[in-house]
Protein backbone atom coordinates (compact mmCIF):
# COMPACT_ATOMS: atom_id res chain seq x y z
CA UNK A 1 0.00 0.00 0.00
CA UNK A 2 2.62 2.50 0.96
CA UNK A 3 4.46 1.43 -3.14
CA UNK A 4 0.92 2.56 -4.12
CA UNK A 5 0.57 5.76 -2.75
CA UNK A 6 4.22 6.58 -2.93
CA UNK A 7 3.38 6.37 -6.78
CA UNK A 8 0.23 8.43 -6.60
CA UNK A 9 1.71 11.09 -4.95
CA UNK A 10 4.23 11.11 -7.54
CA UNK A 11 1.58 10.88 -10.26
CA UNK A 12 -0.10 13.88 -8.33
CA UNK A 13 3.03 16.28 -7.86
CA UNK A 14 3.55 15.69 -12.02
CA UNK A 15 0.41 17.17 -12.63
CA UNK A 16 1.80 20.89 -13.02
CA UNK A 17 3.90 19.91 -16.13
CA UNK A 18 0.56 19.29 -17.82
CA UNK A 19 -0.32 22.65 -18.79
CA UNK A 20 -3.58 21.26 -20.95
CA UNK A 21 -5.13 19.48 -18.07
CA UNK A 22 -4.48 22.43 -15.82
CA UNK A 23 -6.11 24.55 -18.49
CA UNK A 24 -9.36 22.37 -18.49
CA UNK A 25 -9.38 22.35 -14.82
CA UNK A 26 -9.26 26.03 -15.21
CA UNK A 27 -12.13 26.48 -17.38
CA UNK A 28 -14.87 24.54 -15.14
CA UNK A 29 -13.56 25.90 -12.23
CA UNK A 30 -14.63 29.24 -13.94
CA UNK A 31 -17.68 28.46 -15.11
CA UNK A 32 -18.46 26.88 -11.78
CA UNK A 33 -17.39 29.88 -10.26
CA UNK A 34 -19.68 32.07 -12.15
CA UNK A 35 -22.28 30.03 -12.91
CA UNK A 36 -24.96 32.02 -11.89
CA UNK A 37 -23.81 34.66 -14.68
CA UNK A 38 -22.46 32.50 -17.58
CA UNK A 39 -25.80 30.38 -17.37
CA UNK A 40 -27.44 33.58 -18.92
CA UNK A 41 -25.74 33.62 -21.89
CA UNK A 42 -25.42 30.02 -22.20
CA UNK A 43 -29.35 29.40 -22.08
CA UNK A 44 -29.47 31.50 -25.18
CA UNK A 45 -28.01 29.37 -27.08
CA UNK A 46 -29.37 25.90 -25.63
CA UNK A 47 -32.78 27.10 -25.97
CA UNK A 48 -33.67 30.90 -27.90
CA UNK A 49 -36.93 30.35 -26.35
CA UNK A 50 -35.51 31.77 -23.31
CA UNK A 51 -35.19 35.02 -25.60
CA UNK A 52 -38.93 36.14 -25.38
CA UNK A 53 -39.87 39.38 -24.22
CA UNK A 54 -37.35 41.18 -26.47
CA UNK A 55 -38.70 44.58 -28.02
CA UNK A 56 -38.95 44.32 -31.85
CA UNK A 57 -41.11 46.08 -34.52
CA UNK A 58 -42.37 44.30 -37.52
CA UNK A 59 -43.54 45.78 -40.48
CA UNK A 60 -47.03 43.89 -41.85
CA UNK A 61 -48.62 43.89 -45.12
CA UNK A 62 -51.33 42.24 -46.37
CA UNK A 63 -55.11 41.59 -46.31
CA UNK A 64 -54.16 39.61 -43.10
CA UNK A 65 -52.48 42.00 -41.11
CA UNK A 66 -55.20 43.46 -38.61
CA UNK A 67 -55.48 39.76 -37.04
CA UNK A 68 -51.64 39.94 -37.22
CA UNK A 69 -51.94 43.15 -35.10
CA UNK A 70 -54.34 41.23 -32.54
CA UNK A 71 -51.80 38.75 -32.03
CA UNK A 72 -48.80 41.03 -31.53
CA UNK A 73 -50.82 42.68 -28.81
CA UNK A 74 -50.94 39.18 -26.69
CA UNK A 75 -46.77 38.64 -27.56
CA UNK A 76 -44.56 40.75 -25.09
CA UNK A 77 -42.36 42.96 -26.77
CA UNK A 78 -43.64 42.65 -30.08
CA UNK A 79 -45.43 45.75 -32.16
CA UNK A 80 -46.88 45.94 -35.69
CA UNK A 81 -46.98 48.51 -38.07
CA UNK A 82 -49.42 47.72 -41.06
CA UNK A 83 -48.35 49.15 -44.60
CA UNK A 84 -49.83 49.79 -47.62
CA UNK A 85 -48.40 46.43 -49.67
CA UNK A 86 -45.55 44.12 -49.07
CA UNK A 87 -42.64 46.44 -50.84
CA UNK A 88 -43.36 49.44 -48.43
CA UNK A 89 -42.78 47.24 -45.40
CA UNK A 90 -39.96 45.63 -46.96
CA UNK A 91 -38.69 49.66 -47.82
CA UNK A 92 -39.02 50.01 -43.98
CA UNK A 93 -37.35 47.63 -42.98
CA UNK A 94 -34.25 48.59 -45.30
CA UNK A 95 -34.33 51.95 -43.66
CA UNK A 96 -34.07 50.55 -40.74
CA UNK A 97 -37.60 51.80 -39.54
CA UNK A 98 -38.40 48.00 -38.82
CA UNK A 99 -36.52 44.76 -37.47
CA UNK A 100 -38.44 42.58 -39.81
CA UNK A 101 -41.29 41.91 -42.46
CA UNK A 102 -44.41 39.86 -42.39
CA UNK A 103 -46.58 39.83 -45.41
CA UNK A 104 -49.89 38.13 -44.49
CA UNK A 105 -52.72 37.09 -47.23
CA UNK A 106 -55.22 35.23 -47.18
CA UNK A 107 -55.31 32.55 -50.32
CA UNK A 108 -58.67 31.55 -52.49
CA UNK A 109 -58.81 28.72 -50.35
CA UNK A 110 -59.09 29.89 -46.93
CA UNK A 111 -55.69 29.71 -45.50
CA UNK A 112 -53.02 32.42 -44.52
CA UNK A 113 -49.63 32.50 -46.47
CA UNK A 114 -47.15 34.42 -44.51
CA UNK A 115 -43.93 35.50 -45.93
CA UNK A 116 -41.13 36.84 -43.83
CA UNK A 117 -37.93 38.52 -43.77
CA UNK A 118 -35.31 38.99 -41.04
CA UNK A 119 -32.02 40.32 -40.68
CA UNK A 120 -29.20 38.00 -41.93
CA UNK A 121 -26.56 36.73 -39.81
CA UNK A 122 -26.65 40.07 -37.41
CA UNK A 123 -26.37 39.75 -33.75
CA UNK A 124 -30.06 40.72 -33.13
CA UNK A 125 -30.68 38.06 -35.34
CA UNK A 126 -31.44 35.12 -33.25
CA UNK A 127 -33.64 37.64 -30.76
CA UNK A 128 -36.10 38.78 -33.49
CA UNK A 129 -36.36 35.08 -35.11
CA UNK A 130 -38.01 33.77 -31.38
CA UNK A 131 -40.20 37.16 -31.45
CA UNK A 132 -41.38 36.08 -35.05
CA UNK A 133 -41.43 32.47 -33.97
CA UNK A 134 -43.69 33.31 -30.83
CA UNK A 135 -45.90 36.13 -32.86
CA UNK A 136 -46.33 33.51 -35.55
CA UNK A 137 -47.29 30.60 -32.86
CA UNK A 138 -49.67 33.49 -31.49
CA UNK A 139 -51.64 34.26 -34.43
CA UNK A 140 -52.05 30.48 -35.66
CA UNK A 141 -53.69 29.62 -32.24
CA UNK A 142 -55.85 32.65 -32.46
CA UNK A 143 -56.90 32.18 -36.03
CA UNK A 144 -57.59 28.31 -34.91
CA UNK A 145 -59.86 29.37 -32.04
CA UNK A 146 -61.56 31.21 -34.47
CA UNK A 147 -62.57 28.54 -36.91
CA UNK A 148 -62.98 26.16 -34.44
CA UNK A 149 -66.32 28.31 -32.87
CA UNK A 150 -67.55 27.92 -36.87
CA UNK A 151 -67.49 23.88 -36.69
CA UNK A 152 -70.46 21.58 -35.67
CA UNK A 153 -68.06 19.62 -33.81
CA UNK A 154 -65.07 20.46 -31.50
CA UNK A 155 -61.34 19.44 -32.49
CA UNK A 156 -59.26 18.03 -29.76
CA UNK A 157 -58.20 20.32 -27.10
CA UNK A 158 -54.71 21.10 -27.91
CA UNK A 159 -52.13 20.69 -24.73
CA UNK A 160 -51.84 23.40 -22.33
CA UNK A 161 -48.00 25.15 -23.35
CA UNK A 162 -45.89 23.94 -20.47
CA UNK A 163 -44.12 27.04 -18.05
CA UNK A 164 -41.10 25.66 -17.13
CA UNK A 165 -37.98 27.61 -16.95
CA UNK A 166 -35.39 26.97 -19.62
CA UNK A 167 -32.63 28.56 -16.76
CA UNK A 168 -33.80 25.11 -14.74
CA UNK A 169 -33.68 22.88 -17.55
CA UNK A 170 -30.50 23.90 -18.58
CA UNK A 171 -28.50 24.20 -15.57
CA UNK A 172 -29.73 20.90 -14.02
CA UNK A 173 -29.59 18.52 -17.96
CA UNK A 174 -26.31 19.68 -19.08
CA UNK A 175 -24.49 22.58 -16.81
CA UNK A 176 -24.17 20.26 -14.12
CA UNK A 177 -23.57 16.47 -15.80
CA UNK A 178 -20.61 18.85 -17.82
CA UNK A 179 -19.14 19.66 -14.88
CA UNK A 180 -19.61 16.26 -13.27
CA UNK A 181 -18.25 14.41 -15.98
CA UNK A 182 -15.47 16.32 -17.35
CA UNK A 183 -13.07 15.40 -14.64
CA UNK A 184 -14.12 11.72 -15.72
CA UNK A 185 -12.93 12.05 -19.33
CA UNK A 186 -9.46 13.97 -17.81
CA UNK A 187 -8.33 11.39 -15.51
CA UNK A 188 -8.46 9.30 -18.21
CA UNK A 189 -6.33 11.14 -20.33
CA UNK A 190 -3.87 11.22 -17.44
CA UNK A 191 -3.40 7.43 -17.16
CA UNK A 192 -3.22 7.55 -20.81
CA UNK A 193 -0.35 10.31 -21.20
CA UNK A 194 1.45 8.90 -17.61
CA UNK A 195 1.63 5.07 -18.65
CA UNK A 196 2.72 6.02 -22.40
CA UNK A 197 5.42 9.08 -21.49
CA UNK A 198 7.15 6.40 -18.85
CA UNK A 199 7.31 3.91 -21.27
CA UNK A 200 8.18 6.38 -24.29
CA UNK A 201 11.31 7.72 -21.91
CA UNK A 202 12.10 4.10 -20.66
CA UNK A 203 11.08 5.26 -16.92
CA UNK A 204 8.84 2.40 -16.81
CA UNK A 205 11.75 0.11 -16.98
CA UNK A 206 13.31 1.62 -13.81
CA UNK A 207 9.96 1.73 -11.63
CA UNK A 208 10.26 -1.91 -12.59
CA UNK A 209 13.72 -2.06 -11.10
CA UNK A 210 12.29 -0.82 -7.91
CA UNK A 211 10.73 -3.53 -5.20
CA UNK A 212 7.19 -2.29 -6.49
CA UNK A 213 5.38 -4.92 -8.76
CA UNK A 214 3.90 -4.19 -11.74
CA UNK A 215 -0.05 -4.22 -10.07
CA UNK A 216 1.13 -1.69 -8.02
CA UNK A 217 2.64 0.48 -10.81
CA UNK A 218 -1.00 0.54 -12.16
CA UNK A 219 -3.17 0.84 -8.78
CA UNK A 220 -0.57 3.65 -8.18
CA UNK A 221 -1.39 4.89 -11.19
CA UNK A 222 -5.18 4.96 -11.05
CA UNK A 223 -5.52 5.74 -7.51
CA UNK A 224 -3.99 9.01 -7.99
CA UNK A 225 -6.21 9.64 -11.55
CA UNK A 226 -9.50 8.49 -9.77
CA UNK A 227 -8.88 10.09 -6.56
CA UNK A 228 -8.29 13.84 -8.34
CA UNK A 229 -12.33 13.52 -10.36
CA UNK A 230 -14.59 13.46 -7.12
CA UNK A 231 -12.95 16.31 -5.16
CA UNK A 232 -12.87 18.41 -8.52
CA UNK A 233 -16.74 17.46 -8.98
CA UNK A 234 -17.30 18.24 -5.31
CA UNK A 235 -15.81 21.80 -5.51
CA UNK A 236 -17.53 22.32 -8.49
CA UNK A 237 -21.07 21.47 -6.36
CA UNK A 238 -19.79 23.51 -4.31
CA UNK A 239 -19.24 26.43 -6.08
CA UNK A 240 -22.54 25.92 -7.77
CA UNK A 241 -24.37 25.94 -4.43
CA UNK A 242 -22.59 28.97 -3.17
CA UNK A 243 -23.97 30.68 -6.87
CA UNK A 244 -27.83 29.91 -5.76
CA UNK A 245 -28.01 26.39 -7.46
CA UNK A 246 -29.20 23.94 -5.13
CA UNK A 247 -27.95 20.39 -6.00
CA UNK A 248 -29.59 17.03 -3.78
CA UNK A 249 -27.70 13.75 -3.33
CA UNK A 250 -24.17 14.76 -3.92
CA UNK A 251 -23.10 11.69 -2.19
CA UNK A 252 -24.99 9.60 -4.99
CA UNK A 253 -23.69 11.96 -7.61
CA UNK A 254 -19.98 11.67 -6.70
CA UNK A 255 -20.23 7.83 -5.97
CA UNK A 256 -21.64 7.64 -9.26
CA UNK A 257 -18.80 9.69 -11.28
CA UNK A 258 -16.12 7.70 -9.52
CA UNK A 259 -17.51 4.52 -10.76
CA UNK A 260 -17.44 6.25 -14.39
CA UNK A 261 -13.84 7.25 -13.55
CA UNK A 262 -12.72 4.02 -12.64
CA UNK A 263 -14.40 2.41 -15.53
CA UNK A 264 -13.28 5.36 -17.98
CA UNK A 265 -9.14 4.45 -16.16
CA UNK A 266 -9.49 1.21 -16.88
CA UNK A 267 -10.38 1.79 -20.76
CA UNK A 268 -7.40 4.05 -20.27
CA UNK A 269 -4.85 1.62 -19.14
CA UNK A 270 -5.85 -0.95 -21.71
CA UNK A 271 -5.68 1.69 -24.35
CA UNK A 272 -2.27 2.31 -23.17
CA UNK A 273 -1.08 -1.09 -22.92
CA UNK A 274 -1.99 -1.90 -26.37
CA UNK A 275 -0.68 1.24 -28.07
CA UNK A 276 2.55 2.78 -25.92
CA UNK A 277 2.66 5.77 -28.81
CA UNK A 278 1.18 8.53 -26.77
CA UNK A 279 -0.71 10.14 -29.78
CA UNK A 280 -1.85 7.30 -31.03
CA UNK A 281 -3.13 5.97 -27.04
CA UNK A 282 -4.84 9.59 -27.00
CA UNK A 283 -7.01 9.37 -30.20
CA UNK A 284 -7.82 5.31 -29.06
CA UNK A 285 -8.54 7.06 -25.87
CA UNK A 286 -10.91 9.77 -27.62
CA UNK A 287 -12.56 7.59 -29.21
CA UNK A 288 -13.12 4.80 -27.22
CA UNK A 289 -14.67 7.35 -24.87
CA UNK A 290 -17.07 8.86 -27.08
CA UNK A 291 -18.32 5.43 -28.10
CA UNK A 292 -18.61 4.77 -24.58
CA UNK A 293 -20.68 7.40 -22.94
CA UNK A 294 -22.26 8.21 -26.49
CA UNK A 295 -23.99 4.37 -26.41
CA UNK A 296 -24.60 5.31 -22.36
CA UNK A 297 -26.53 8.58 -23.24
CA UNK A 298 -28.63 6.92 -25.84
CA UNK A 299 -30.17 4.86 -23.11
CA UNK A 300 -33.07 5.78 -20.75
CA UNK A 301 -31.11 5.41 -17.98
CA UNK A 302 -27.73 7.03 -18.62
CA UNK A 303 -25.18 8.74 -16.77
CA UNK A 304 -26.29 12.55 -17.77
CA UNK A 305 -29.69 11.47 -16.84
CA UNK A 306 -29.40 9.78 -13.29
CA UNK A 307 -27.15 12.55 -12.29
CA UNK A 308 -29.69 15.24 -13.89
CA UNK A 309 -32.41 13.40 -11.52
CA UNK A 310 -30.27 12.83 -8.36
CA UNK A 311 -29.78 16.61 -8.62
CA UNK A 312 -33.58 17.63 -8.23
CA UNK A 313 -34.06 14.77 -6.52
CA UNK A 314 -36.36 13.01 -8.15
CA UNK A 315 -34.42 9.75 -8.71
CA UNK A 316 -36.40 6.26 -8.22
CA UNK A 317 -35.34 3.27 -7.02
CA UNK A 318 -33.67 2.18 -10.68
CA UNK A 319 -31.78 4.84 -10.48
CA UNK A 320 -29.89 4.03 -7.54
CA UNK A 321 -29.46 0.69 -9.28
CA UNK A 322 -27.85 1.92 -11.86
CA UNK A 323 -25.78 3.34 -9.64
CA UNK A 324 -24.72 0.63 -8.00
CA UNK A 325 -24.68 -1.44 -11.80
CA UNK A 326 -22.01 0.84 -12.58
CA UNK A 327 -20.09 0.71 -9.72
CA UNK A 328 -19.77 -2.91 -10.17
CA UNK A 329 -19.22 -2.88 -13.96
CA UNK A 330 -16.50 -0.59 -13.35
CA UNK A 331 -14.76 -2.65 -10.52
CA UNK A 332 -15.01 -5.45 -12.58
CA UNK A 333 -13.88 -3.88 -16.13
CA UNK A 334 -10.47 -2.70 -13.84
CA UNK A 335 -10.15 -5.80 -12.00
CA UNK A 336 -10.00 -7.62 -15.30
CA UNK A 337 -7.65 -5.23 -17.38
CA UNK A 338 -5.49 -4.95 -14.38
CA UNK A 339 -5.12 -9.02 -14.28
CA UNK A 340 -4.18 -8.85 -18.54
CA UNK A 341 -1.72 -6.10 -17.90
CA UNK A 342 0.00 -7.27 -14.95
CA UNK A 343 0.36 -10.92 -16.83
CA UNK A 344 1.05 -9.28 -20.32
CA UNK A 345 3.11 -6.12 -19.32
CA UNK A 346 2.96 -3.20 -21.30
CA UNK A 347 3.83 -3.29 -25.17
CA UNK A 348 6.73 -1.53 -27.34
Amino acid sequence: MDSRLTIAGRELAGLRAEKTILLAIGIQLFIAMFSSFLVVGLVSMYDPGALDGAEIEVAAAGDAVDDLERAAAEVPGASVTPYDDGDAARSAFERNAADAVVVATRTESGRVSTVVTAPDATVETTVIVVQLRELLRTYELDERDRRTASLDESPLPLPDRGETSPYFSFTYTVLIPVLVFLPVFISGSLVVDSITEELDQGTMELLRVAPVTLAEIVDGKAAAAVGIAPGQALLWLLLLEANGTSVANVGPILALMTALTTLVVAVAVGIAAVAPDRRAAQLLYSVAVLVLFGGATAMAGGPANAVARLAIDSADATTGVLVIAYAGIAAAAYLGVRRVVTAEGFGR
